[in-house]
């Protein structure tokens, strides 16, 4: 039997990331909400833009640790 378990978010609104990997590696910003597709996230990043970026690639900051 299979069973599917549904995990807590790790990033909540206002939490404070950084992207670890990908194009855009090191940009810090601020988790705004999840996406519809949820694998994506839209970020505030510190240049006042909002972007959206996959959830894989977030880490929280070092800063809010």
């Amino acid at each position: 039997m299979t069973s599917t378990v549904v995990a807590a978010p790790a990033f909540h609104e206002g939490d404070e990331v950084v992207l670890a990997i990908g194009t855009y590696q090191g940009t810090q910003g601020v988790f705004l909400r999840l996406r519809e597709d949820t694998a994506w996230a839209d970020i505030a990043q510190r240049d006042g833009s909002v972007r959206s970026h996959p959830v894989a690639w977030l880490a929280h900051s070092e800063s809010t640790r």
